[in-house]
């Protein structure tokens, strides 16, 4: 990828979004950045470790797999570039990753050190309204999905359950997970829950094997369990 076409996508991201060019270059001579030309199957961070920069994919497809060994289960996303990796995790009470992050294809990456954000970075007011706004996006996205956790039927649960958890409704998603385990974690039974998987897999929704199932379009699921709402 050239130079040109680097600055161009990190353009397109939501923290630069707004910047003039002018600003854009003083920063590129200021900032030192990282450039990674990462093969299939390369680790770009690990889950609990210290956040110590921002991490931009600019070309290439990642997975995030977030493990959640008290409950036993494990979820899993495919992310798409242009990405930013969990820039909400860059501060605040816990700095570490929340999931670990994988390329599926060859990728290039650029990171930025947090003292470099600190020091540079932090002295554009549009940078600072940028990641504002991120954060601010985020906690009220996961407020209002938290008020629906346990509200209504065994199918909105489950979907309820999945959005609390996937850092995006794009992309392909796979939850690794006992059906015992995901009927405790929803308040409901066992019963329930293989009945009403076992229904959205008819309608072609999700896959089903042994402790996995596999979403391959998260808004098909949402945009049907809204229509069934409805319906009803």
């Amino acid at each position: 990828m050239e130079e040109n076409s680097m600055y161009n996508k990190l353009l397109l991201l939501p923290l630069f979004q707004g910047l003039c060019k002018e600003d854009f270059t003083a920063i590129l001579e200021k900032v030192k950045l990282h450039f990674q030309k990462l093969p299939a199957g390369s680790c770009i961070v690990r889950q609990n470790n210290a956040c110590e920069g921002l991490y931009f994919v600019l070309q290439g497809k990642i997975q995030s797999e977030s493990a959640d060994q008290t409950h036993n289960y494990t979820l899993y996303e495919t992310l798409e570039a242009p990405y930013v990796i969990e820039p909400y995790s860059l501060f605040g009470m816990y700095p570490q990753y929340n999931a670990s992050y994988h390329t599926l294809t060859p990728a290039n990456i650029i990171s930025i050190d947090k003292s470099y954000i600190l020091t540079e970075l932090n002295k554009y007011a549009i940078f600072q309204l940028n990641f504002m706004n991120l954060l601010s996006n985020r906690a009220q996205t996961i407020y209002r999905r938290l008020w629906n956790a346990h509200i209504g039927d065994t199918q909105s649960k489950i979907i309820n359950f999945l959005l609390l958890r996937c850092t995006t409704t794009n992309g392909f998603k796979r939850l690794h997970i006992r059906m015992e385990d995901l009927a405790d974690l929803i308040d409901d039974t066992r019963i329930n829950v293989s009945k009403i998987l076992n229904e959205l897999k008819q309608e072609g929704l999700v896959s089903l094997s042994r402790r996995e199932i596999e979403i391959p379009d998260m808004n098909a699921l949402i945009a049907y369990n809204q229509t069934n709402k409805q319906t009803k």
